[in-house]
């Protein structure tokens, strides 16, 4: 078997220079379709649902369902993730049903529409810690609230996400705040706020340094070398299935999403998993309006999703070639659950930082 903690999968990715996509899922054909991309390129895998999904399919049914995408697929490393963790009774009961890793989102409160203040988020994000590295699961924090620099808000997505407007700072990871958090709460890798947010419609215009802030990440990896940096809402939202899913009867209006070329450059500051569901939803949607359109007569659903999956598949193997995840799998000896929960115990795991000098100009 290959269930691996997110600790070592970043680790690794860290040594060897690459990043991880984070793959959201919530049925059967998202998580073959994730795998099979995986194997075709030997890349190791973060698939993740958040507490909606959670609820679509049910507890019990996603976790034999990663329980079986694992034993089909016994050499890629397969992380399972909870992500947009609200509080900790939805981090435990995660670890209680096989994920490897969870995410405590304290920038919100629990009720994951309020914005919470710093000494809220540092509390229970270490209390999570405390949890998860009992066992050996990993911990992924939050600091600072996801959102558009352009209109000040969030974008809710699957229960998730800020209500009303929040401030410009609020909307940023503040890096010495960064710094203080890493420490206190000894997260395992850090979200951080940058003018990302979730959904199709991130920026109204290609995105440039106003709208979406990498100096934040260079900044917050230049002070934290060696904590691994997550960036959330990173779809990259493709004209070209754009363009499929509204020519077979869609009504996206034109959006931007991050481009490929930017979290590259994030891949080279520290980022080392980076979150992708609207562009899965988005190739495989395209894919059901166009069987739609082009065989009204057809009833089968296999044949609506299989296509779809295809779309899926050639996608998630993009971002694996693209972030140099692709070739790694092999590269990795799986560390049980027991041995990442005794190297937490020794302190072996504990943050280090040791903030790198401006480099003069």
């Amino acid at each position: 078997m290959a269930r691996i903690t997110l600790r070592q999968l970043l680790d690794h990715a860290a040594s060897h220079g690459y990043a991880v996509p984070a793959f959201n899922i919530n049925n059967m054909e998202q998580g073959i379709a994730i795998m099979q991309a995986a194997a075709e390129v030997d890349a190791p895998v973060i698939i993740q649902a958040s507490r909606g999904a959670r609820s679509y399919a049910g507890d019990l049914m996603l976790s034999h369902m990663i329980d079986a995408l694992e034993r089909t697929y016994p050499d890629i490393p397969l992380c399972m993730h909870q992500d947009h963790g609200n509080d900790e009774a939805t981090c435990a009961s995660a670890i209680a049903h096989g994920f490897t890793s969870v995410m405590m989102d304290g920038s919100l409160k629990a009720d994951a529409k309020t914005a919470a203040d710093y000494d809220y988020n540092v509390a229970i994000t270490r209390r999570v810690v405390d949890l998860a590295h009992w066992v050996g699961a990993s911990v992924e924090g939050e600091l600072g609230v996801l959102g558009s620099l352009e209109h000040g808000g969030g974008e809710q997505e699957d229960g998730h996400g800020v209500e009303g407007k929040v401030s410009h700072d609020q909307l940023l990871t503040d890096p010495d705040q960064a710094v203080d958090f890493v420490q206190a709460t000894k997260v395992d890798a850090l979200a951080i706020a940058m003018g990302t947010s979730h959904g199709a419609y991130k920026f109204s215009r290609k995105p440039d340094g106003d709208i979406l802030a990498m100096r934040v990440v260079e900044e917050i990896h230049r002070r934290l070398p060696n904590t691994h940096l997550v960036m959330h809402g990173s779809s990259s939202v493709p004209q070209p299935l754009q363009d499929m899913f509204n020519q077979f009867g869609g009504e996206m209006p034109q959006t931007w999403g991050v481009p490929v070329e930017e979290i590259v450059r994030g891949i080279k500051s520290g980022v080392r998993k980076v979150n992708i569901d609207t562009d899965c939803r988005l190739a495989m949607t395209a894919v059901f309006r166009q069987v739609a359109a082009q065989t009204r007569s057809e009833f089968d659903p296999r044949k609506f999703l299989k296509p779809a999956m295809d779309a899926m598949r050639e996608l998630c193997r993009e971002r694996f070639e693209q972030f140099g995840t692709a070739g790694n799998a092999s590269k990795i000896k799986v560390i049980p659950l027991s041995e990442m929960a005794r190297r937490y115990h020794a302190g072996e795991l504990d943050p280090r930082v040791d903030a790198r000098e401006p480099v003069a100009a």
